[in-house]
């Protein structure tokens, strides 16, 4: 009897080693950006990032992941695909942990596959794991911006302040600017 041995680490022939579009000056857009229901600190982190967005101009749009099989899987599929088709730029958040790095990657790459501009957020102890999704789900050059861990375990008013220190990096990955250069000057 011949059988066929399948190697589980195989990379995809498809791969977009691209990060995609940067997101550009933010006055003007809506800005999506993606939680789910276990990371309070992303929640206090990205109602900050929000409203600087707000500040810089943009209107931002929240959509919170729920349950991903039966039929609440496939309403929030279809919500989703609707929130992506209201917004210009996505973050998408949080990987902090195994089934959520692999759902925000998953996320993640569903938004750059629309042409989205698209950043995912991770924990620095899933950074790896994050880009290896991303890798194996055909967009290695996905925009990934690194918070340090561990995060939830943080005072708000700590995680507040690494929120006000990581938005100019986050911007920066996002390719993103608050104002025009010569309005900067």
């Amino acid at each position: 009897m011949r059988g066929k041995v399948l190697d589980p680490t195989a990379t995809r022939s498809e791969d977009v080693a691209s990060p995609g579009p940067d997101a550009g000056m933010l006055a003007g857009k809506r800005i999506g950006v993606r939680f789910d229901r276990m990371w309070r600190a992303w929640d206090w982190i990205s109602d900050l990032w929000a409203d600087k967005f707000r500040a810089a101009g943009a209107e931002v749009i929240v959509w919170r992941s729920a349950g991903r099989s039966g039929d609440e899987g496939e309403r929030c599929e279809r919500e989703y695909k609707a929130f992506l088709e209201s917004i210009d730029v996505a973050v998408v958040g949080l990987a902090n942990c195994g089934s959520c790095t692999g759902w925000t990657i998953r996320d993640a790459i569903t938004a750059a596959n629309t042409g989205l501009p698209t950043t995912a957020i991770a924990t620095a102890n899933f950074e790896a794991f994050a880009h290896e999704l991303a890798r194996r789900g055909g967009r290695s050059g996905l925009r990934v911006h690194v918070l340090p861990y561990p995060l939830n375990e943080q005072l708000k008013e700590d995680v507040v302040r690494i929120g006000e220190q990581h938005f100019e990096g986050v911007l920066r990955t996002m390719g993103a600017t608050l104002k025009l250069r010569e309005e900067a000057a």
